[in-house]
């Protein structure tokens, strides 16, 4: 089994404390561990470590083998340009495959997602892990919603197709965008829909089918690649793939056209640490609500923020806000707002504050 952890998002949600060369999978926001690092607490020992490959953008490669000294330097691959999960799954798939002389499983996870219940997590992998030989099919991991959240997408399962672990496998009738806020009650009501956590397991065979049938393009990019893996030219080949190939999403590129695409419903508790107030929502608060890390801190009358500064923090009847400090910016919005913090990011890079990202 080999695990492909895709740790080249920008994070920019995360401003201040996220920058373009400490992204969010970089960041401590809970405990001592960055989010890269508790991804690969869950997954060690479920494989090997020399089959566990990181695909991150060039100007992170050093930075996580510094975070993840335990993987092979050779595990940590660079993509120029940013080109979505697709050509980042392709070119994963190429480099099992030169590898390895039989197919595996490949199981794909994001750098940057909270899970608590970590044995029930790596139960459902294994799950999944041994459906897909016999069953030829892709699976995704889906979370049994617990409220009507509108940041996430869904999947609607249709029938059971087998089970392990006491954990079910349906085939997946169709995948849903993030919804609005009556059509995210709805799913919930019905029972049928599943967050989807863009987690997937499948074998390097069959992925590799789908896309040549479905991307043809970036199937035959990672051919070429194929060719160069763990050779000098591998970083030359990949560059000149990147810039020409198109940024495509897996899951539109691939799961929502193919034929045998089935879900498997797990019981952990999982985030995919969206924004501030995904933090907030997830922090040990006082009892005022107040999710604050400092020094030291007074809170009079104010409940209900999120707090991160390394100097004494005083407040005085303010409520609902995100409050961010760094060595060289101050972040302040309604925790209710702090999706935008994206905006505000676009809006810098356009005024020319790229010092500042």
């Amino acid at each position: 089994m080999y695990i492909v952890i895709m740790a080249g998002g920008s994070g920019t949600r995360f401003w201040p404390r996220s920058r373009a060369l400490y992204p969010k999978q970089m960041l401590q926001l809970f405990g001592k561990r960055s989010l890269i690092q508790h991804t690969y607490d869950r997954i060690s020992g479920l494989t090997s470590n020399d089959k566990i490959l990181v695909i991150t953008n060039i100007s992170l490669r050093d930075a996580i083998i510094g975070q993840l000294p335990e993987l092979p330097p050779q595990n940590i691959i660079s993509e120029p340009f940013g080109r979505n999960t697709a050509p980042c799954i392709a070119l994963a798939g190429s480099i099992i495959q030169k590898r390895e002389k039989k197919d595996e499983v490949m199981v794909v996870l994001p750098a940057d997602h909270l899970i608590r219940s970590e044995e029930k997590f790596r139960e459902c992998i294994l799950a999944a892990v041994e459906c897909v030989p016999g069953e030829g099919c892709l699976i995704t991991v889906g979370i049994k919603p617990a409220y009507p959240e509108t940041g996430y997408g869904y999947i609607q399962k249709d029938l059971e197709i087998t089970s392990r672990y006491g954990r079910p496998v349906f085939k997946v009738k169709t995948f849903a965008e993030k919804p609005d806020t009556d059509t995210a009650t709805n799913f919930l009501k019905s029972g049928d829909f599943l967050w989807n956590s863009g987690m997937f397991i499948w074998t390097v065979e069959t992925i590799m089918h789908e896309l040549d049938e479905h991307q043809p393009e970036i199937a035959e990019a990672a051919r070429t690649l194929k060719k160069y893996v763990d050779t000098k030219g591998m970083d030359n080949a990949i560059y000149d793939v990147y810039s020409r190939i198109k940024s495509v999403s897996i899951d539109y590129g691939v799961m929502e056209m193919a034929k045998k695409v089935c879900v498997i419903e797990a019981d952990f508790e999982w985030n995919d640490v969206g924004s501030w107030e995904a933090v907030f929502n997830i922090s040990d608060k006082d009892n005022q609500r107040n999710a604050v890390e400092a020094p030291k801190n007074l809170m009079i009358n104010s409940n209900d923020n999120y707090i991160h500064a390394s100097k004494l923090v005083a407040a005085i009847d303010v409520q609902g806000l995100v409050v961010v400090e760094t060595d060289d910016a101050l972040l302040i919005c309604r925790k209710d707002q702090s999706q935008r913090v994206k905006d505000l990011v676009d809006q810098m890079r356009r005024k020319g504050l790229e010092d500042y990202l």
